[in-house]
């Protein structure tokens, strides 16, 4: 073989690999997005022991056994808004379960821990018979994540404020909120404002957005106040943790290009923007699993080109802090 054509084959292996590795792109697996709904007459006919709360759930379509995520959706968000999102995770090789936790909802968040737990106890049980026999899932390797007031829902969850059966090994907070300012905390508050308070015993990751402390008209209220924001959360964090912000990107910057109905359409009006979803969405789907390749699966690579700058990141980031 030539100098030239050996220096191509070279490109092309690198070229690949690259593609293969890099988290903010789409994964090397197809994926399947399934929608279970907890109480229809199909559901019930046809599962032996049906979810707590409807799911929307994706997952690769090739064999495997698989890690499993499960992600909470904001406050007034369907997780129809997160397919994007949670399809970008699949396809690097897990399986991502979003519930439905409810359709309305006042500001006590006691109802959603305890359909978390309920879930997440349910995963075990019943979750295999979502599934195709090729498509394994591993519950001894198990992620939680939640945005915005679903954030705050996966910290308490965390912290014990309900038991599972099932232990979770990372914890993901995506631009978690507690309330609309210090002392006016939703309940029950999870922010104690006493740092490294957090006894979890597991790896920690916050996502933050630059934008989602400020407003986006005088009308509202910033959609992720100062006082109850990513900040905070992460000061109370133990090692190992990290915190990654978003610098020019807002609060509901990750979820699906087009979110529809008036819930969909209030997405774009409620909240400072960036000039596009698509870099915060790939910035958060490619961090999250980052992060779980190095807590769940022991390979660490890509989080630590990331952390030490080597990996190229759809966004502009403030300073990286890690801690442990």
């Amino acid at each position: 073989m030539s100098s030239a054509a050996t220096a191509t084959a070279a490109n092309t292996a690198d070229a690949a690999t690259s593609t293969k590795t890099n988290v903010f792109a789409i994964g090397r697996y197809k994926t399947v997005l399934q929608t279970v709904e907890t109480r229809s007459c199909a559901t019930k006919s046809t599962l032996a022991v049906p979810p707590p709360k409807p799911l929307l759930i994706a997952r690769p379509s090739e064999a495997g056994e698989y890690p499993i995520l499960v992600l909470l959706h904001g406050y007034l968000l369907y997780n129809s808004f997160y397919s994007q999102l949670i399809q970008h995770i699949a396809s690097h090789g897990f399986i991502v379960i979003a519930p439905q936790l409810y359709i309305l909802a006042g500001p006590d968040t006691t109802d959603e821990i305890k359909s978390t737990a309920a879930i997440t106890n349910w995963l075990s049980e019943g979750l295999h018979y979502l599934l195709p026999p090729h498509v394994q899932p591993n519950i001894n390797k198990l992620g939680l994540a939640g945005h915005s007031r679903g954030g705050k829902v996966a910290f308490a969850l965390a912290l014990d404020k309900e038991a599972t059966s099932l232990k979770f090994s990372a914890l993901i907070g995506i631009d978690p909120v507690d309330g609309m300012d210090k002392g006016k905390q939703t309940p029950p508050p999870v922010l104690t404002y006493v740092p490294h308070s957090f006894d979890l015993d597991m790896a920690v990751m916050v996502i933050g957005t630059g934008l989602g402390e400020v407003k986006k008209n005088p009308l509202f209220p910033p959609c992720a106040p100062k006082g109850v924001n990513h900040e905070d959360f992460f000061n109370e964090c133990q090692e190992p943790a990290c915190h990654f912000v978003a610098k020019d990107y807002g609060h509901l910057d990750l979820l699906n290009d087009d979110t529809e109905g008036l819930r969909g359409k209030a997405t774009y009006c409620l909240c400072k923007n960036g000039k596009s979803r698509d870099p915060m969405r790939r910035f958060v789907g490619g961090i999250v699993v980052a992060f779980m390749n190095a807590y769940l699966l022991g390979d660490n690579k890509d989080l630590l080109a990331i952390k030490d700058g080597q990996n190229t990141v759809p966004v502009e980031l403030k300073p990286i802090v890690c801690i442990g």
